[in-house]
């Protein structure tokens, strides 16, 4: 039986890149959560961010993916902060193969500065690198409860989806 593929990690992380090559090469849908919420808002994450807050964004995240988890078995990409919600592995392992893009602080926050969309824990501060180091350690022990870590530092996003469709094909049902 199909699970969805949940791919969680710091922003920067490449959930979205790797998220698009996994859902090509299964082939399945790919869910991208911000994307979803950005086209329900009509505007960008950091602008909603901004305009509701960090608790309610949150809970936007938390029902985008419960929302997302009632479909037919996809790839699915939380923002960031979706896995650090207390209970939110959990309760997406029933279902789903939990897979961590493991990246360095560094990486990240570079990768966060390069990118188009604005991340609003992450940019705008006067040490980006600083911010994702304080984000890292409050979340990898959350992220750590996903069924495998794939290191994303130092690769290609083809290569760390290749690893991802490896792992979705022998214990996600793919």
């Amino acid at each position: 039986m199909r699970r969805h593929v949940v791919l969680v990690g710091l922003p920067g992380s490449g959930k979205s890149t790797v998220g698009r090559l996994v859902a090509e090469r299964l082939p399945a849908q790919l869910l991208d959560i911000d994307l979803i919420l950005v086209r329900q808002m009509g505007m960008p994450i950091a602008q909603i961010f901004g305009m509701v807050g960090e608790p309610r964004f949150r809970a936007m995240e938390r029902d985008a993916v419960k929302t997302a988890r009632a479909r037919e078995p996809a790839v699915i990409v939380p923002g960031g902060g979706w896995a650090a919600q207390p209970g939110e592995m959990n309760e997406a392992r029933p279902g789903s193969l939990l897979i961590y893009l493991k990246c360095s602080a560094a990486v990240a926050a570079r990768r966060s500065e390069q990118g188009e969309e604005v991340r609003p824990l992450v940019t705008g501060g006067a040490d980006p690198v600083e911010r994702v180091k304080v984000l890292l350690a409050a979340r990898e022990p959350y992220y750590k409860l996903a069924d495998y870590e794939i290191a994303a530092d130092g690769k290609k996003a083809v290569d760390v989806a290749e690893e991802v469709v490896r792992l979705a094909r022998l214990q996600g049902g793919w």
